[in-house]
């Protein structure tokens, strides 16, 4: 699983193996250990929320997801789903869940689990 955060913006990416562990789960982590502290991001199907949500503790940032959306994300070829999640204070935060795609320039990241990227020229 892989973060971009930039400003107020958060977009999970999740290889093959990881979309089907979420289907099967509902749940999925991953940790980035600095020494004095571990960061972890969290992917989770969510209750009594509509649409895609955020939230920031412990150490913790976890991605929520409604269970009508994740399992039309995992059950079919749909990319993603974004939305502009409001905060308490009048901003918002953006979000994008995507299904991650094989990159067409070079990488030094292992890709074998990716998803085919539908730009790719035979």
């Amino acid at each position: 699983m892989k973060i971009r955060i930039k400003g107020n913006s958060i977009r999970y990416r999740l290889s093959k193996s990881e979309v089907e562990e979420f289907k099967q789960e509902k749940y999925v982590e991953e940790f980035t250990d600095f020494g004095n502290s571990i960061f972890c991001y969290v992917l989770k199907v969510v209750q009594n929320q509509p649409n895609l949500c955020a939230f920031f503790k412990d150490d913790t940032m976890t991605f929520g997801v409604p269970a009508h959306i994740a399992k039309e994300w995992t059950d079919t070829d749909i990319v993603g789903f974004q939305y502009e999640f409001p905060l308490q204070n009048g901003s918002k935060l953006f979000l994008l869940l995507e299904k991650d795609f094989v990159c067409l320039d070079n990488t030094f990241e292992d890709q074998s689990d990716n998803y085919p990227n539908p730009n790719e020229k035979c």
